[in-house]
């Protein structure tokens, strides 16, 4: 019983180790979402130029915001909220696109708000392109 017991934490822990973390699923939809505005980089790419409005840097998010990075503000940018009312804005709304496993963030002192563990790990590689 015990070495049934202790293969299947052993598994658990193999696969868990094996899932990509936050950071990681934040990358990837990065890179297949964001980068061609944005750039790899964050600090533009070859799409910005056709665009209706300047793509801002994301590299320099906390530096605009004298220097901290208020995730709850660029969650509600990527996921659409505060461009609501806003037809003409050229980035889309991804909230709708982020299926899949919610997770708790506080969003206030005490307050915890399930949101998408995709947007959740973007915003973590965004707060890590911070210069």
């Amino acid at each position: 019983m015990r070495q049934a017991l202790a293969a299947g934490v052993l598994g658990a822990v193999a696969v868990a180790a094996c899932a990509p973390g936050p950071a990681q699923v934040g990358r990837a939809f990065f890179d297949a979402n964001c980068v061609a505005c944005h750039g790899a980089d964050g600090r533009g790419g070859p799409a910005a130029a056709g665009l209706s409005r300047p793509v801002p840097d994301l590299s320099r998010i906390a530096a605009r915001n004298d220097g901290a990075f208020d995730r709850n503000a660029v969650m509600s940018t990527i996921d659409g909220y505060y461009r609501r009312g806003d037809p003409d804005h050229p980035m889309p709304e991804f909230g709708a696109t982020m299926d899949g496993r919610l997770v708790m963030v506080e969003t206030e002192p005490g307050v915890f708000t399930p949101t998408p563990e995709v947007l959740v790990g973007l915003v973590d590689y965004l707060e890590g392109l911070q210069r």
